[in-house]
C-alpha cells in the first residue's frame, strides 16, 4: 500500500519563487531516488478557523502564504531508502538561515494509506 509524506509550511509572500525553485529541485530529487509523486501546493481557498485551520497550524503572519506539500511512494521500506538518500544528495545541501519559510513551524509527517482511488 502506498505510503505518503506530508507537508504544511509558511512562506513569506515575497520569497515564493525561491521556494518554487527549491521545490522543483526537490522534486528531482525525491523522484530519482523512488518517490512515485510529489506535489507542492499553494494555499487558493483556505481560511482561518475558529479553532482550527491551515494557517492556524503553522501560525500564518500576515506576509505569508501557507504551502501544503506531499510525497508518494509504493512503500514504506522505499520511503526510508528514499529518504536516506536525499539527505545525502548534493543538490538538498543548503544554508539553513536563507530558507524561504520557517521549518520551525513546519509540520510533517509519514502516513499509511487506508484509502486509494
Amino acid at each position: 500500500m502506498t505510503y505518503v509524506d506530508g507537508f504544511i509550511m509558511a512562506v513569506k509572500k515575497d520569497r515564493l519563487d525561491d521556494y518554487r525553485k527549491m521545490a522543483e529541485i526537490g522534486c528531482m530529487v525525491w523522484k530519482e531516488h523512488g518517490a512515485i509523486d510529489y506535489v507542492e501546493a499553494v494555499a487558493d481557498d483556505v481560511s482561518v478557523g475558529e479553532h482550527t485551520s491551515f494557517p492556524r497550524a503553522v501560525k500564518l503572519e500576515d506576509d505569508e502564504v501557507v504551502i501544503f506539500a506531499y510525497v508518494t511512494y509504493p512503500s514504506r521500506e522505499v520511503r526510508d531508502a528514499c529518504m536516506k538518500k536525499v539527505m545525502k544528495d548534493e543538490r538538498m545541501k543548503g544554508d539553513m538561515a536563507d530558507m524561504p519559510f520557517d521549518a520551525k513551524r513546519m509540520i510533517y509527517g509519514g502516513f499509511k494509506a487506508i484509502v486509494e482511488g
